[in-house]
């Protein structure tokens, strides 16, 4: 028997789980708005490109660990419960954010500088890769039947919190630091930022009801190999969860990368790059809720299908407005487009693969696809986009990398279950 959470104490469990989560992305995807001034801090090259190639590796190693964090902590919010698997995770992150934003520069340390601030991202990785299982999964447990699409889409929805957050501190820096300042200490301030709320999201999730029972959780250690013929039995749907995966980590990453990209592709200011930043994620907010709702009134499917289409259908014609017309105008509404209609399908995704999976496997099984997906592909996507502007010298090289992303999601998503309470009543009817 699973834990019932009282209609009212739903908000308040779903704002302290998404919290949480928006703490951890905050500081995870900061690095990425400040990768160029991170690498002039801790690799020092005698060429730009050659310091932000070892920056954005060094972001990369974040997600090595994400398998294993979201394997360990993913089984283990399954076993003991969600509530321990995202206080372990949350405490990870924060001992780890820290670690960076103290870690004297280069110039002081040598050598010991990037050896630690590599560990750091990869414990960051670890605790981010059990982060997002166990917590979308808490969401769509505590969630009434016909609302779950909505209550699980404050998952995707904290991530572009965070990431608002982290470009609205951007914003603010790059309007009130000189490039000098930003390099000396500007984007350690963007960090102890999200060090400071961290006590206030711990304090928040330890007071969070637990939806697994302890005596359920506990009896659960002997059930691995019905866990394994289960996993089976939904690998279909884990394989296609994992190109869907691949497509929305893909296209987030590149967009976040973007910040990068206006200011060494397009050579516009640092204070422009971070409000398209600001503006792309905020839509991208709206975006993830709007989702949700639709998700729960027409069905997962729709929601998923025809915005991913048109995103494919945008896709090129945004960057080359962009790139023959850089500006404020074309970065914001171009970006701004995209973004909205990108951010619609994949909310639909989370309630779906939740809903697909069965309890006892569902916190560790989507982690786990998640993390892999998110290792194999965000950690290399900033990279592979840096290298093909390389190689290329083309500034439309991030369209082609985000084409081909979208039309892997868009067969993947039609090949999903529908799996929304809504539609399941209309065909029993």
């Amino acid at each position: 028997m699973i834990e019932q959470v009282k209609p009212f104490s739903v908000k308040r469990a779903a704002l302290a789980a998404t919290v949480g989560n928006m703490l951890e992305f905050y500081d995870f995807i900061t690095y990425s708005f400040f990768a160029i001034q991170i690498g002039h801090t801790f690799f020092p090259t005698g060429s730009e490109y050659g310091s932000l190639m070892l920056s954005l590796a060094t972001f990369g190693a974040g997600f090595v660990t994400r398998p294993i964090g979201g394997i360990v902590l993913g089984i283990y919010s399954d076993r003991i419960g969600r509530r321990p698997a995202m206080l372990l995770s949350f405490a990870l992150m924060g001992l780890s954010i820290l670690t960076i934003a103290l870690t004297p520069s280069y110039r002081s340390i040598g050598l010991a500088a990037p050896v630690i601030v590599i560990a750091a991202r990869m414990a960051q990785g670890f605790a981010l890769g059990g982060e997002v299982g166990p917590t979308t999964a808490y969401l769509m447990e505590i969630a009434p039947p016909q609302h779950r699409a909505l209550v699980v889409a404050w998952q995707p929805a904290s991530q572009e919190i965070a990431a608002t957050a982290g470009a609205l501190v951007g914003v603010i820096l790059s309007k009130t630091m000189g490039p000098e300042m930003l390099d000396a200490y500007g984007w350690r301030v963007a960090f102890l930022i999200g060090a400071v709320c961290l006590p206030f999201g711990f304090w928040m999730r330890r007071t969070l009801p637990e939806t697994i029972p302890q005596a359920e959780a506990g009896a659960r250690t002997v059930e691995h190999t019905g866990h394994l013929s289960q996993a089976r039995r939904h690998l279909g749907v884990i394989g296609l969860a994992l190109m869907i995966l691949a497509s929305g980590t893909i296209s987030t990453y590149v967009t976040q990368y973007m910040t990068t990209y206006a200011q060494n592709t397009l050579h516009l200011s640092s204070t422009l790059a971070f409000a398209v930043s600001l503006v792309s994620n905020g839509i991208q907010f709206v975006g993830a809720l709007v989702g949700g709702w639709l998700a729960d009134r027409l069905g997962r499917k729709p929601v998923m299908i025809w915005p991913q289409l048109a995103t494919l259908l945008l896709t090129y014609p945004t960057f080359l407005w962009i790139v023959h017309a850089p500006g404020a105008l074309s970065l914001l509404v171009g970006f701004g487009v995209l973004s909205v209609i990108g951010s619609l399908p994949f909310t639909a995704f989370y309630a779906t693969f939740t809903e697909a999976l069965p309890q006892n496997i569902r916190g560790g099984v989507f982690a786990t696809v998640y993390a892999v997906a998110i290792a194999s592909f965000g950690g290399t996507a900033q990279l592979v986009v840096t290298w093909l502007l390389h190689v290329t010298g083309n500034p439309l090289a991030p369209a082609w990398y985000l084409l081909l992303a979208a039309i892997v999601g868009l067969v993947a998503m039609s090949l999903m279950p529908e799996t929304a309470p809504v539609k399941q009543h209309q065909n029993k009817t």
